[in-house]
C-alpha cells in the first residue's frame, strides 16, 4: 500500500503544508503521513534534480563543443576525465563531513553549534582545496603519458588538467556553500545558481573554444568574438563559471541564509579537536573510497586508451550521455542526505528509514524511465555530439548495454547518501570499493583485448548491476542505523522527555 502511494505522489505532488513546515515537523517530533513524506522528498529532488540534469546537459554540450574540433580533441579531455573526477571528489568529500555534522544540528535545533561548525568548514576545506589545486598542477604535465595517452593529444590533455586544476579553490568553495545550504534544508537557492553556473560555461565556452566567427543576416555583417583556445578554453570555461557562482553562493550563505548566517555574528574559524575528528570521521573514509575508486576507473580508463582514439571518444561520450540518466538520482540522493541527517539529529529512528524506502523507490523508479529513453534515443544523442559514424555506432552499442544497469545504479546512489546521511560512511564505501576492485577491473581487464570497448562496458553493467543489489540487501538491514550520531541523538531526546 505504501509503495502505491509513493508512486501516485510522484506523479500527483501534494504541495501544502510548504517545505519548511514539514521540516519542523520532523524537528518537534510530529508525526509526518507517507504523503507528506513523499511531498516533502519532491520538494527538495525537484530543484537538485534540475540541478543535476543542468549540469550534465552542459557537459553534453561543452563535449559536442570539442567533440567538432575533431576526434582528437575529444579523446584528449576524455582521457583526462577520470582524473578530473578524482580532483572533484576529493573535494566533495572533505565537505561531506562537516555538512552531515550541520544537517545534524540543525535536526537537533542547535543553529548556534551548527554555524561553530560552519566556520571551521571554511577553515579546513578550502586549505584541502588550495592543496589539491598545488598537487593538480604539479602532475599536469606527466598525468596524459601515466593514462597511456598518445603523443598526439598529450600537450592538449595536460593543458586542460592545469587549467582545471588551477580552479579547485573555487570549486571547493561552491561544494562548500551549495552542501551546507543543502544541509540545512535550501535546495532551491544552490540549485538556481548551479544551473546558472552551467549556462555561463556554455557561455565562457563558446567565446573561447572557437575563433572569431563572421555571419551576414539581411545584409548586416556580424561578428562574434572568439579567443581560439580549443581544448583549454573548454577547461577554462568551467573554472571562470565555478568563480561567479562561488562567489554568489557563498555570499548568500554568509549572509543570507536563515539557518546559517554568520555575517555580523562573533565566532571563531579556527577548527576546534572534536568537531574536526567527528567531520573527518565521516570524510575521511569518504575520501579513501573516492580515490581509490577513481584510481580504479583510471585504470580502467588507461585499459581503453590502447584500444584508440575512436574508442576513447565513444567511451568519453557516452559516459556523458549516460549521466543525463543517472544524474537525477544524485538529485534524489541530496535530498535523501539531508532528509536522513536532518531525522537523525532529531532522533527519529524510524522516519529516517520511511525516507530512506521512499527516496530508494523514487530514484529507481526514475531511472527505470530515463534508461528506456536513452536506450531508445542513443542513436540520435550521438549523433549531436559527433559527426563520426565510427564513433555513433560504437557509442550507440555500448550506451544500450548499461541502460539495463541504471535502475540499480540508482539505489546504489541514493543508498550512499542515506547511510551517509546516518554518519554511516565506512559501509558504503566498503561496499563500493568491493564491487569496483573486486569484480570492475578484473572484469575490464579480461575482456578488454578480445571484445573491446563493448567487452568493457558489459562488465561495468554487470558490475553496477551487483553494487544495486547489495546496498538494497543491506538497506533492508537495521544495522545501517547503528551508528554514534543516531545513539546521541537518541539518548539527547530521552534526557529532554525526563
Amino acid at each position: 500500500m505504501q509503495i502505491r502511494v509513493i508512486f501516485f505522489c510522484i506523479f500527483v505532488p501534494v504541495m501544502k503544508p510548504d517545505k519548511d513546515q514539514l521540516f519542523s515537523f520532523i524537528r518537534n517530533g510530529q508525526q509526518l503521513t507517507v504523503k507528506e513524506q513523499v511531498s516533502l522528498t519532491a520538494k527538495l529532488s525537484v530543484p537538485a534534480i534540475m540541478t543535476q540534469i543542468s549540469f550534465i546537459l552542459v557537459q553534453y554540450i561543452d563535449a559536442s563543443m570539442v567533440g567538432h574540433l575533431g576526434a582528437e580533441a575529444s579523446a584528449a579531455v576524455g582521457l583526462m576525465s577520470t582524473s578530473t573526477w578524482l580532483l572533484g571528489g576529493l573535494c566533495e568529500c572533505m565537505v561531506a563531513g562537516f555538512s552531515v555534522l550541520v544537517a545534524h544540528k540543525i535536526g537537533a535545533c542547535r543553529n548556534g553549534d551548527a554555524k561553530n561548525v560552519l566556520r571551521q568548514a571554511f577553515t579546513v576545506c578550502l586549505s584541502w582545496g588550495i592543496l589539491l589545486s598545488f598537487f593538480g598542477m604539479m602532475v599536469s604535465d606527466y598525468l596524459p603519458k601515466w593514462l597511456n595517452g598518445g603523443d598526439e593529444i598529450a600537450q592538449m590533455a595536460s593543458n586542460y588538467f592545469f587549467i582545471f586544476a588551477a580552479g579547485i579553490p573555487f570549486f571547493q568553495l561552491d561544494y562548500l556553500s551549495a552542501s551546507m545550504l543543502r544541509s540545512s534544508g535550501n535546495i532551491k537557492v544552490p540549485s538556481i545558481l548551479n544551473v546558472i553556473m552551467c549556462v555561463l560555461d556554455v557561455f565562457f565556452n563558446f567565446l573561447l573554444i572557437y575563433p572569431e566567427r563572421h555571419f551576414s543576416v539581411s545584409g548586416i555583417d556580424l561578428v562574434i568574438p572568439g579567443a581560439d583556445l580549443g581544448v583549454p578554453g573548454a577547461a577554462l570555461g568551467s573554472v571562470l563559471a565555478f568563480v561567479t557562482t562561488s562567489g554568489i553562493m557563498t555570499w548568500y550563505l554568509v549572509c543570507r541564509s536563515k539557518e546559517l548566517k554568520i555575517k555580523g555574528e562573533n565566532g571563531s574559524f579556527r577548527p576546534e579537536k572534536e568537531t574536526l575528528q567527528r567531520a573527518l570521521k565521516i570524510s575521511v573514509p569518504i575520501g579513501c573510497e573516492r580515490l581509490i575508486m577513481c584510481l580504479g576507473a583510471i585504470i580502467v580508463t588507461a585499459i581503453i586508451a590502447p584500444l584508440g582514439n575512436v574508442s576513447i571518444a565513444a567511451d568519453t561520450f557516452a559516459i556523458t550521455i549516460e549521466g543525463l540518466c543517472y544524474m537525477p538520482g544524485y538529485g534524489i540522493a541530496d535530498a535523501a542526505s539531508t532528509l536522513v541527517g536532518q531525522c537523525v539529529g532529531a532522533g527519529r529512528k524510524l522516519l529516517a528509514k520511511s525516507f530512506a524506502k521512499i527516496t530508494v523507490i523514487v530514484s529507481m523508479s526514475i531511472l527505470t524511465v530515463m534508461a528506456v529513453i536513452m536506450f531508445v534515443c542513443a542513436p540520435f544523442m550521438f549523433s549531436l555530439m559527433t559527426d563520426n559514424q565510427e564513433i555513433v555506432e560504437l557509442g550507440t552499442v555500448i550506451l544500450r548495454i548499461e541502460a539495463f544497469a541504471e535502475p540499480f545504479f540508482g539505489a546504489a546512489i541514493v543508498c550512499y547518501s542515506v547511510f551517509v546521511g546516518a554518519g554511516n560512511s565506512l559501509l558504503p564505501n566498503f561496499i563500493n570499493l568491493g564491487s569496483m576492485w573486486l569484480i570492475r577491473i578484473p572484469l575490464v581487464m579480461f575482456v578488454a583485448q578480445s571484445y573491446g570497448l563493448t567487452g568493457v562496458w558489459a562488465a561495468m553493467c554487470f558490475e553496477l548491476i551487483i553494487r544495486g543489489t547489495v546496498f538494497l540487501f543491506v538497506l533492508r538491514s537495521p544495522k545501517w542505523l547503528d551508528t554514534q550520531a543516531v545513539r546521541e541523538a537518541e539518548r539527547a531526546k530521552a534526557t529532554s522527555a525526563l
